[in-house]
């Protein structure tokens, strides 16, 4: 009896190993993974290779398993603010605002101020290159404006828990008031800054943004002649 114990649980031994394998086993190979991408990305940073830094993270994103939203939405952030390094400041601010909209729904306020951070960030940058650029005082002054206010929101929010995080904000804040302000001739004058110099065309990517991202407009109705409503039709009146 003891020996035929023993040889069911040596069979049962291989099976455990492999419902292991296929199951927790799998996710913390996985977890694995996606930490040795993560450290990759990191030293890709530190010598600024940000190209093999965005490449480490997608690997990482692609490893971790999808009910880690807390870890994923960060390595979302950090690969956002890598692509800035690359030209991609557009893209990037706009997947931080899709960030921003699901940080939002949860109850991860620390996340959700980091997103909120890096956007206003972005949208600074944003409105800085799209003056530099010649834009319309109406277009440049979007980002500008957003970035105004969520400095602001950030710095009221922290002024009761943070005071440093609250008056780092806060110069944040006062750093949007006067790129408003600024002369173009004064502002053409400043060093671009470092994270921004690869960044070209930025007005017709954000409009290309803009444009693709608007809902798409439902066929409108016609009436019993064919035609749509509110157009003439072909042919007919004056």
């Amino acid at each position: 009896m003891k020996k035929n114990l023993l040889i069911f649980l040596w069979a049962l031994a291989p099976v455990a190993l492999l419902a292991y394998h296929y199951g927790p086993g799998q996710t913390g190979l996985a977890r694995e993974e996606a930490k040795a991408s993560i450290q990759a990305a990191l030293e890709f940073e530190k010598k600024e290779q940000w190209q093999q830094a965005i490449d480490a993270y997608n690997e990482a994103l692609a490893a971790l398993p999808e009910e880690e939203t807390a870890k994923r939405m960060q390595l979302q952030l950090d690969r956002a603010n890598a692509r800035i390094y690359v030209g991609e400041l557009p893209e990037a601010m706009f997947a931080m605002e899709h960030m921003l909209d699901e940080a939002a729904k949860g109850d991860d306020k620390k996340l959700e101020n980091k997103v909120r951070a890096s956007l206003a960030s972005a949208q600074y940058y944003t409105g800085w290159l799209m003056r530099l650029e010649l834009a319309e005082k109406e277009e440049w002054m979007e980002p500008i404006e957003k970035a105004r206010q969520n400095f602001r929101l950030l710095a009221e929010q922290s002024a009761k828990t943070d005071a440093k995080a609250s008056e780092e904000h806060q110069k944040n804040l006062e750093a949007v008031v006067r790129l408003a302000r600024m002369d173009l001739s004064e502002l053409q004058a400043l060093p671009l800054p470092k994270k921004c110099q690869g960044c070209k065309n930025v007005c017709s990517k954000c409009r290309g943004q803009k444009k693709s991202n608007k809902p798409k407009q439902g066929k409108k109705k016609e009436d019993a002649r064919g035609a749509s409503v509110g157009q003439r039709p072909d042919g007919t009146g004056s």
